[in-house]
């Protein structure tokens, strides 16, 4: 498999997938059409133009997911991750893709799209406004993610709970680790190994452990 999980397609001081473009070229190095997956957002149309238009000044051609198996590469966009989740039930799209990845179709998510590919979509931020079957998602890798991660802010006088103590009620309940993808950095799953990459560390939390950092550059540390 060979995966480029995204925190977030807008980061500060970028255009929209402008700091991400060199990895998705590479990824995408030979290869043409790429299958969009527009169900995290609303109005499906209007994104997928907004991809095609970015897709294309790099040189690839967005296809609609109904041809997914004409396409070369897959790229899930960002959104609500229940209504990309539930979508992708409604039209039992979860097994196609899952299989063309496992086959060594490229795959690349961004914040909603890089969080179907943990276990469950049980460590999202959003909010569930639509009901999905079921929070089993891709199960590409064997880690949960967490996008768009938020260190607390010490001069915040917000008294609600911060990302790490949500992560912290999770591990209460479940054993998969979790990894906490600032905006900025992505992850490059290739076979068994995944590596950060980007501008800044993520945060590695195990249950019954204390949360670790790793720098871009290096293996995550957690097996696939």
């Amino acid at each position: 498999m060979r995966l480029l999980l995204i925190s977030s397609s807008n980061v500060h001081g970028y255009g929209y997938l402008d700091h991400p473009e060199p990895e998705i070229r590479r990824l995408l190095d030979g290869r043409k059409r790429v299958a969009f997956v527009p169900f995290a957002a609303h109005d499906h149309a209007a994104y997928t133009e907004t991809v095609r238009e970015r897709f294309g000044r790099m040189g690839f051609e967005i296809v609609g997911v109904d041809a997914l198996d004409k396409a070369d590469a897959i790229f899930v966009g960002g959104g609500n991750t229940f209504r990309l989740l539930k979508t992708l039930y409604d039209r039992n799209l979860l097994d196609p893709i899952r299989k063309r990845v496992r086959a060594g179709t490229p795959y690349i998510g961004s914040s909603a799209g890089s969080v179907i590919t943990a276990p469950t979509i049980r460590t999202t931020n959003d909010m569930p406004i639509v009901e999905p079957p079921s929070l089993a998602s891709l199960g590409l890798v064997s880690f949960q993610l967490n996008c768009h991660y938020l260190d607390p802010d010490p001069n915040s006088t917000h008294k609600g709970e911060t990302r790490e103590l949500r992560i912290a009620e999770f591990h209460e309940e479940n054993t998969t680790p979790v990894v906490g993808l600032r905006e900025g950095t992505m992850l490059w799953v290739q076979n068994k190994s995944s590596t950060l990459l980007g501008l800044k560390p993520a945060r590695i939390f195990r249950r019954g452990q204390a949360p670790v950092e790793v720098e871009p550059g290096s293996d995550i540390g957690l097996t696939v």
